[in-house]
């Protein structure tokens, strides 16, 4: 590697940068730098200052004085791994195991023993995705009936749940949103060590992380954030002394702070020093020197706050518990009394009585916490499935959340919750009468994430183009609508976008033209009734007013014979169609949602259902522990009909990210809805537009749905949905604009209608969010659809949409006649409804 030191700070940027930290200011980047180098007097101010700090948070949490500590069992599960990191002895190669992984005993027999002895945490340590660089890792997967380590992984977490009580801590790498989604149900927390953020220690030969694809900074900080999103209690740190410079550690640390302040997730951070190995590639590298590493643990407290849970593995200290006690910890990590490191076999850990002992003569009080931190388990939603609640709950003080610590685990079902439903049942009506009971839920301050992160997050968008862009663009618009879709063609298509005064007119008019010219002059609407069964949910969409926590005053949880009643009185007002959608309600079985396809079915027969938006889907497949795939399979058997397009939101992650916080990403809602496709189970499509987008993330998104269409053909529809401002959390924060403007409407339908020409016929406007007078404008600038009379409509109302929930088809009837068109009642594919 090249040579990278750096001039060290001047004595007085330190005694400037300890100053600031002494006074509680803030501290960019340089300053922290600056700390690093404390040494002397200097490093004894700042361990003074980050021990305070640490007080500070302790006494806040009510634990003042109290280090805490795991007692694990460490089960390696595979020591395969597809990375080839240049430090790392776990790793290594299949002729030097008896077995590519530990089978299902041999985990089983760690985790007993390590029950008997007291032990409450199962850390499940491997290698990456073995499977993809080893054959042999391969083969015993697909002996054993596993698609992937992963899967093999969540059924021996789920073995340890049952047949020992033991909590499952899940250490297997890089992991996807879904993945993530997949493995929560089985642990009640997971991890992975940043390291660093130093890209070039990955992509340079002879860095320590070259030929490693999960070490990439990128990748592993997109973990971070996905963790986040899935609500995942997560543990990360950095790894200290591999080449980095002391302003890359800085900037790993930043990373980390500004991954939690966005999701709250990270319930440890480890600062671990680097010690080399012999058989290694860096087996010549110095080791971390531990007055840096106390510097580093100090700069890393007075960055990440009081309420931050540091650790340092007291097996890689060499006896200086002291020293790292005043630089600001709190934690000592998992300590075994049965397992050795693997990671670090040369290094034992401490005896538990000698840490503890440790610990008093530093004026401390050891105390035993399980895997999941006190904090995440006094919280309980959303950070902890249901099915792991009566294993963590009989491990855990429910006052203070740690271990109770003469507790003993014992096996116990792993298993779904008893149903519980009830609630404000009655909102779909009274949402129109006596309206929500508050503008907001009761966690608003703080299950969105910290605002200001949020709003550094949004991007603007660019200009309008030129008017020679324009009078290109409603030129294509005219000849070859479909056209305009094409890279090519992009900045005719942002101009068209921009379109205002007489070129707006112009392009409504086209579209128009074109909307007759495909599907005539009929507006269609179908009789159906919005069914949402359940708006409880804690995956905390800033856009949405709907989702509510258990215990809000509106909230509530229909049973299947409620939604089967809702449907048989649907059916009798003469509906064709039922609307299924619910929040992600995790104390919903994963059975519920075909019981309610096939109670419908089995009470009126002739019904479709129109059920669950992609997110429903996706994360019910992760918590069945199945493939979207063989979930979508089981429901179309179950006798689903079709599915809402909805949950696109804006398929750009740079906006989903702002907009949804945890919500699918965009390749698992095309995935998702492509899948269903395949499967013959027809969508609707959508977007919600007029928040924290702009127009470039508009055509992009039609890019997507275009794509899709022409390899599928599965599209019903597109639907425009303007957001509903009023309610909004992310509006409320002050970072939406509350809504689109007139404007906007006019030309995202227009658009709609020009680019997906061909492609998708029926261009559908929301009465619910335009309003009557709104809708019947957009019927004369390219839309042919009303959508449905709904019956019951409490998502947009929730949001504070003032148009209502309900439409009869006379009303529906009048809108199109305002617009100048005749009405036509459509099933939910546009076919004839029955007589």
């Amino acid at each position: 590697m090249v040579d990278r030191t750096e001039p060290g700070p001047s004595d007085a940027s330190v005694r400037r940068a300890l100053r600031r930290a002494a006074t509680g200011r803030a501290l960019d980047a340089d300053e922290a730098t600056a700390l690093l180098s404390a040494r002397g007097d200097a490093l004894d101010e700042l361990l003074d200052v980050a021990g305070a700090v640490r007080d500070a948070g302790l006494r806040e949490a009510g634990r003042p004085g109290v280090v805490t500590y795991s007692k694990k069992v460490f089960i390696p599960l595979t020591r395969l791994c597809r990375d080839r990191c240049h430090y790392c002895t776990f790793a290594t190669v299949p002729h030097r195991l008896p077995a590519a992984f530990l089978d299902r005993d041999e985990v089983l027999a760690i985790a007993r023993a390590g029950a008997a002895q007291g032990c409450k945490e199962a850390l499940f340590t491997l290698g990456d995705r073995p499977e993809e660089r080893w054959p042999a890792a391969r083969q015993w997967l697909d002996e054993r009936g596993y698609d992937s380590t992963l899967d093999y992984l969540r059924a021996c977490a789920v073995a340890v749940l049952e047949e020992t009580g033991l909590l499952p801590h899940l250490n297997p790498g890089v992991l996807s949103w879904s993945e993530l989604q997949r493995l929560k149900p089985v642990a009640p927390s997971m991890g992975m060590m940043l390291e660093t953020t130093a890209t070039r220690l990955w992509s340079e030969p002879g860095g320590p992380h070259f030929g490693s694809p999960d070490k990439e900074p990128a990748v592993r900080l997109r973990v971070l954030d996905d963790a986040g999103r899935v609500g995942v209690p997560f543990t990360t740190g950095i790894l200290i002394g591999i080449g980095e410079t002391p302003a890359e550690r800085v900037d790993a640390i930043f990373a980390i702070r500004r991954a939690h302040r966005e999701y709250g997730h990270l319930q440890e951070v480890i600062v671990q020093n680097f010690r080399a190995k012999p058989d290694t590639a860096m087996r010549g590298m110095p080791d971390a020197e531990l007055h840096d590493l106390a510097a580093t643990v100090a700069v890393a407290r007075v960055l990440l706050g009081p309420k931050a849970r540091i650790q340092a593995p007291p097996n890689l200290i060499e006896g200086e518990y002291d020293l790292l006690l005043r630089a600001g910890i709190d934690d000592w990590g998992g300590v075994s009394p049965l397992t050795p490191d693997h990671v670090n076999p040369e290094r034992p850990w401490p005896h538990v009585d000698e840490l503890a002992r440790q610990t008093e003569k530093s004026g401390f009080t050891l105390r035993e916490r399980l895997t999941i931190y006190p904090e995440y388990v006094r919280a309980g939603d959303p950070w902890l499935d249901p099915r792991l609640l009566p294993h963590v709950g009989a491990l855990a003080d429910p006052a203070t959340g740690l271990a109770v610590e003469e507790a003993r685990p014992v096996g116990r079902p792993w298993q779904e919750p008893d149903e519980t439903y009830g609630g404000r049942t009655d909102l779909h009506a009274t949402i129109d009468t006596t309206g929500r009971t508050g503008d907001r839920r009761g966690d608003f301050d703080h299950v969105y994430g910290d605002w200001s992160e949020v709003a550094g997050k949004v991007t603007a968008g660019g200009g309008g183009g030129t008017d020679r862009d324009l009078r290109a663009g409603l030129r294509l618009a005219a000849d070859d609508p479909a056209a305009l879709l094409d890279p090519r063609h992009a900045d005719a298509a942002l101009a068209l976008f921009a379109a205002d005064g007489p070129a707006l007119d112009e392009l409504c008019r086209l579209a128009d033209d074109v909307r007759r010219a495909a599907v005539g002059d009929d507006v269609t609407y179908v009789v159906n009734r919005n069914i949402n069964f359940s708006n409880v949910c804690y995956v905390g969409c800033r856009f949405c007013a709907f989702a509510q926590r258990e215990r809000d005053a509106d909230a509530y949880r229909l049973s299947v014979e409620q939604v089967a009643d809702r449907a048989e009185e649907a059916w009798a007002a003469g509906a064709s169609e039922v609307c299924l959608q619910g929040g992600i309600d995790p104390k919903l079985p994963v059975t519920v949602y075909a019981d309610l396809v096939r109670a419908i079915k089995a009470r009126v027969p002739g019904m479709h259902v129109h059920a669950f938006s992609p997110m429903e889907i996706v994360t019910a497949a992760a918590k069945a522990g199945v493939s979207v795939r063989e979930w979508l399979t089981g429901l179309r058997d179950a006798g689903l009909d079709t599915i809402p397009g909805t949950a696109a939101e804006i398929l750009d992650d740079d906006v989903r990210w702002v907009l949804t916080k945890g919500k699918l990403p965009a390749a698992a809602w095309v995935e998702v809805v492509g899948t269903a496709h395949e499967l013959g189970i027809r969508s609707s499509s959508t977007m919600m537009y007029g928040h924290v987008d702009h127009p470039a993330q508009w055509l992009a998104h039609f890019r997507v749905l275009a794509g899709l269409q022409d390899r599928t053909g599965g599209f019903t529809e597109f639907v425009a949905l303007p957001f509903v401002h009023t309610n909004a959390p992310i509006y409320l924060a002050g970072i939406a604009r509350p809504g689109p403007t007139w404007r906007e409407n006019r030309v995202v339908h227009a658009m709609a209608r020009l680019l997906l020409h061909g492609r998708i016929d029926n261009i559908q406007c929301s009465w619910v969010k335009l309003g009557d007078e709104g809708t019947a404008a957009m019927l004369r600038g390219g839309c042919n659809d009303l959508g449905g009379t709904l019956m019951e409509e409490t998502i947009s109302r929730m949001a504070g949409s003032g148009n209502g929930s309900a439409r009869t088809e006379e009303q529906l009837i009048a809108i199109a006649a305002a617009a100048g068109r005749p009405a036509r009642k459509r099933t939910t594919a546009y076919g004839s409804p029955r007589p």
